[in-house]
């Protein structure tokens, strides 16, 4: 479903993305070329003075909720994955080539290009620099837990590029079947 919020704001999608049909995109959003929308997610920039931008190449898996506070904006960065079941929740600012993992939520935080957060972790109001790694379970809300973040392996770069790689793809096969 893709709708106006109470401001009369509409989406607005580039046509090589696929948005999922049990998708809700809602309000002032801007999806970028190539973008795959999985089934279930719901992005919304419906509170007054709200704003979500999602870069080129972006995979917004099942069940993701990207949601920005009134006032405030989401930026997701080019070939970033959202994956299953996460939540980004504004004010929020996601780098390129970045992965958030399965269950994971970000919230009033900013990441810089290539962080790999794993799985059902929390970063909250903290800014994260580039390359890091947030670990299974990890809960960084304070700089002082940021400045113990590792460097994210070649691994972890290796796995970002075959979810989007994979992601693309997908995007393309849906398009062709649309």
């Amino acid at each position: 479903m893709i709708r106006s919020n109470p401001q009369g704001d509409l989406p607005k999608i580039d046509k090589s993305a696929f948005i999922d049909p049990t998708a809700v995109v809602i309000g002032k959003v801007k999806i970028g070329r190539n973008v795959l929308v999985a089934p279930g997610a719901v992005i919304r920039a419906d509170e007054a003075g709200s704003s979500i931008s999602i870069g080129d190449n972006c995979n917004v898996q099942d069940r993701v909720i990207i949601h920005a506070l009134g006032k405030s904006a989401v930026r997701i960065g080019k070939n970033t994955s959202l994956s299953h079941g996460c939540i980004v929740h504004g004010p929020c600012g996601i780098g390129k080539e970045c992965f958030i993992g399965f269950g994971s939520v970000i919230f009033k935080a900013t990441l810089h290009k290539c962080v790999f957060v794993k799985f059902l972790a929390v970063v909250s109001g903290v800014v994260i620099p580039a390359r890091r790694l947030v670990g299974d379970g990890m809960v960084v809300d304070t700089a002082e837990k940021v400045k113990k973040l590792t460097l994210a392996s070649t691994e972890s770069e290796k796995f970002t590029r075959n979810v989007l790689k994979a992601n693309l793809e997908l995007t393309r096969g849906y398009k062709k079947e649309a």
